[in-house]
C-alpha cells in the first residue's frame, strides 16, 4: 500500500514584531524575518523529502490585513512548493478573517487567481487531491464565527453562551456530514483551524482574536479520518494518544514572548496510509528566549555577582530578560546601562525586572507599619516631621473625627 508524504504546520502570523528591530538591509523588522525564516524551513523541508501534500492549518498572518510587504513574502514561499510541484491546503484561520464577512480573508488572492496546486479552505468542504502517490481527500473547517450565526433570525436575542452550544452543535454536525461524504477506500485528512476540548494552551491568548467556542475532542476522532492537521493553539501537542486517528495541533513556528521559552517549536511530517497513519514532530530552529535570573541579595559586589550569573547562561542570539532580587540598597549600584552590557551577546533584550526586597521603617517604638492603627501612624507622621504639639493635636482631632464619619 503506497505511503502518502504530507507536511502539517499552522499557525505562521507573519507581522509579530515582539522584542524585534529594523533590520537596516531589508527594512523589516528583525523578528518578521525569524517567522519567514521558519517558513523557509518548512518549504526546504517539503521539497527536500518530496512531500506529496502540504496543509497549513490556519493563521498566515497577524492581522487580518497584512501589509503588501508580508503578502509578497508569504506568496513567493508558497510560490517555491507548487513549482516544486507540491500540491497546498491553506485553510482560513481567525487572523486570517476580514471583520465583515462581504470581505475577502487574506489568503483568497491565492483561490481568486486560480494558482496551480493550491486550495485554500474558505468554508466546509471536502477537497479530493491528486498527489505524487495518489489520491488524498482533504476536509477543511475554517475557523468557526460567532458573529455569523447573528444573521439568522432565529439566534438572534440568544445568550453567548448559548451561541456558543449552537456553534459547537453546528460545527460537530458539519464535520460528521464531511465524513459522510469520504470514499472509504482513499485516505482522508481533516484539517480544522478551533479549539478542541483537553488541549492545553500556550501564551496565544495574547494575540488571539476574539473568544473560541471549544470543539470537543470526539467529534473529531472518527477513525474515518486517517489524520486530524489542527491550527489555532501554539502548543504542539496530541490529542488522542493511543487512538486512531492521530488529531494533532502542530503548534506555531516560532516564539512570540515569554510564555512560550520552554515550548519547542516546529512542523509534523506524515506518513498517509488508510487506516495506518504515522507522523513525527519536527523541531525548527526558532529564536530562543532565555530568563536570566539572578538572586543578588547575598553579593557584596552585585555587579560582579550579576556577571557570573549571566555567565551561566547561553544568550548568543536569543531574546533575553532578566529578573534581578535584591536588597533595596543594592538598587542604585545596578544601572540599565550596566546589565544591558552583560547582555551583549543577546539579540535583543526584552525586559529588566528589579524585585526589590524593602525593609519596613520603624521611626519610634517596636511596631512595623502594618501593626499600627491609622491614629498611631499618623502620630508618627507628624513626630517625624516634627509638627509643634498643639498643631499635632489639632490635626489628630480632625483625623479622629473623619475616621468616625468612615
Amino acid at each position: 500500500m503506497q505511503r502518502i508524504r504530507l507536511l502539517h504546520f499552522a499557525d505562521l502570523h507573519i507581522g509579530v514584531e515582539n522584542y524585534g528591530r529594523l533590520d537596516p538591509r531589508t527594512g523589516v523588522n528583525q523578528r518578521v524575518l525569524d517567522f519567514l525564516l521558519r517558513l523557509d524551513e518548512v518549504v526546504d523541508y517539503a521539497i527536500e523529502r518530496e512531500a506529496d501534500l502540504v496543509i497549513f492549518a490556519g493563521d498566515a498572518y497577524k492581522t487580518r490585513d497584512p501589509n503588501p510587504t508580508y503578502q509578497r513574502a508569504f506568496a513567493r514561499r508558497i510560490k517555491r512548493l507548487t513549482d516544486a510541484g507540491i500540491p497546498i491546503v491553506l485553510l482560513v484561520g481567525n487572523h486570517d478573517l476580514p471583520a465583515m464577512p462581504q470581505r475577502a480573508s487574506s489568503v483568497d488572492i491565492f483561490h481568486t487567481l486560480d494558482v496551480p496546486n493550491v486550495t485554500v479552505g474558505r468554508e466546509e468542504d471536502v477537497f479530493p487531491i491528486q498527489t505524487r502517490h495518489g489520491p488524498v481527500q482533504i476536509g477543511v473547517v475554517p475557523y468557526p464565527v460567532r458573529q455569523r450565526l447573528l444573521v439568522h433570525e432565529e439566534y438572534r436575542g440568544l445568550s453567548i453562551e448559548q451561541l456558543d452550544r449552537e456553534l459547537q452543535r453546528i460545527v460537530t454536525d458539519n464535520i460528521r456530514g464531511l465524513a459522510a461524504k469520504l470514499d472509504p477506500e482513499i485516505p482522508a485528512v481533516l484539517t480544522a483551524h478551533l479549539t478542541v476540548s483537553d488541549a492545553v494552551f500556550g501564551s496565544e491568548r495574547s494575540v488571539m482574536i476574539g473568544r473560541d467556542a471549544v470543539i470537543l475532542r470526539s467529534a473529531l476522532a472518527d477513525p474515518a479520518w486517517d489524520y486530524v492537521a489542527l491550527g489555532h493553539i501554539h502548543k504542539h501537542q496530541s490529542l488522542n494518544d493511543g487512538g486512531y486517528p492521530p488529531v494533532v495541533y502542530s503548534g506555531s513556528l516560532e516564539r512570540i514572548d515569554f510564555g512560550e521559552e520552554k515550548e519547542p517549536k516546529g512542523f509534523c511530517w506524515v506518513e498517509l496510509t488508510r487506516g495506518e497513519t504515522t507522523w513525527e514532530f519536527v523541531e525548527v530552529d526558532a529564536r530562543r528566549f532565555v530568563t536570566v535570573e539572578a538572586d543578588l541579595r547575598e553579593a557584596e559586589d552585585p555587579v560582579a555577582a550579576l556577571e557570573q550569573a549571566v555567565a551561566g547562561y547561553d544568550l548568543k542570539d536569543a531574546v533575553a530578560r532578566v529578573i534581578l532580587r535584591m536588597r533595596a540598597e543594592q538598587e542604585p549600584l545596578l544601572r540599565d546601562r550596566q546589565i544591558r552590557s552583560l547582555l551583549a551577546e543577546a539579540a535583543f533584550v526584552g525586559g529588566i525586572t528589579r524585585e526589590v526586597e524593602r525593609t519596613a521603617r520603624v521611626r519610634l517604638g517596636t511596631l512595623s507599619p502594618e501593626e499600627m492603627t491609622p491614629r498611631q501612624l499618623l502620630e508618627r507622621y507628624l513626630d517625624a516631621k516634627k509638627t509643634p504639639p498643639e498643631r499635632k493635636e489639632a490635626l489628630l482631632a480632625c483625623a479622629e473625627e473623619i475616621w468616625e464619619d468612615e
